[in-house]
């Protein structure tokens, strides 16, 4: 690849060094790369490591006391008793955040050995249910996992948002059914899920006032979305356009409610998606992915002791 325009990157290089390097195979790139790394990390003095600690945010400490934590996700996990449970590796492909969900490279954090920080399970979850699917076509998968997740874009500078977070994730994958009624349970199933790991939730200290659930889908999709409403039962649903192009299943759902410092946050997303098709090249198969931000809930959700 010739680059047409010269980046503050290439600068003082010989001409070409950065194509050079791009197109050099794989393990000897890996293998470079691993011994600049090595020439460096021996070059760092102990002062070095005690100034990027204070100033570095993806090395900081997450800021909600680890018991909540874990209380948060034993309750998140246990409302989703349908779901297997795995732990994903800190670590997944690169590319799978640019290549599935279209983001930038930039905002993630690239590794060596071709693997990058995991950013989103639900990319990475894509993988294990089309593996799966290779292996036996006709298999429903649900899966659920909680991870620790790191983002390199710039986070809002308000309570609770921050470079590396706690994630709790559903995703359901499989053949389509007549009347597209696979897509359409599943998204009900998570949306059901979630609802009722907020009530479990409020058991335990939490609260989620002023709950609000908005079914979104383009217009070709338009009738599923209104159905996916509808098998929702009692609640309480606003229906809408869905514009984001993330969503390449053409179906979206958001979950929010009042924290205890007056906002309404997105607490929970999901929608259907394309990639798992993509990745078995099967048009009839479905993914539908769902995150819950369960750092956001331990922190901005939990119920003063003294209230």
């Amino acid at each position: 690849m010739t680059r047409t325009v010269d980046r503050w990157i290439d600068q003082g290089l010989p001409p070409g060094t950065s194509d050079a390097l791009t197109g050099l195979p794989a393990s000897r790139l890996w293998s470079l790369l691993l011994e600049v790394a090595d020439s460096r990390a021996a070059a760092r003095r102990m002062g070095d490591l005690a100034a990027q600690w204070d100033r570095d945010r993806f090395v900081q400490p997450s800021m909600v006391d680890q018991r909540r934590l874990v209380t948060v996700d034993q309750h998140l996990l246990g409302a989703a008793a349908a779901f297997e449970s795995i732990e994903l590796s800190p670590v997944a492909p690169l590319g799978v955040c640019s290549l599935m969900g279209y983001t930038s490279q930039n905002k993630v954090l690239s590794a060596l050995r071709g693997t990058e920080v995991v950013a989103d399970p639900t990319n990475v979850m894509a993988l294990e249910c089309a593996r799966r699917m290779r292996k036996d076509p006709d298999a429903v998968v649900r899966l659920a996992t909680s991870h620790r997740c790191v983002r390199a874009q710039p986070f809002p500078q308000q309570r609770g948002f921050a470079a590396h977070f706690r994630m709790f994730c559903l995703v359901s994958a499989g053949v389509e059914r007549q009347n597209h009624a696979f897509v359409v349970d599943a998204l009900a199933e998570h949306i059901s899920t979630m609802l009722h790991a907020l009530d479990r939730l409020e058991q335990e200290g939490f609260a989620f006032p002023e709950r609000r659930v908005a079914v979104l889908a383009t217009p070709d999709k338009a009738s599923l979305g209104d159905r996916i409403a509808a098998a929702l039962g009692p609640a309480a649903v606003v229906r809408s356009l869905l514009e984001h192009p993330y969503y390449s299943g053409g179906l979206r759902f958001q979950i929010s409610a009042r924290s205890s410092e007056g906002m309404h946050v997105p607490l929970i997303d999901g929608g259907s998606f394309d990639w798992v098709a993509r990745l078995t090249s099967n048009r009839r198969a479905v993914y539908v992915a769902s995150a819950f931000g369960s750092q956001l809930a331990a922190q901005l959700y939990r119920v003063p002791a003294n209230s």
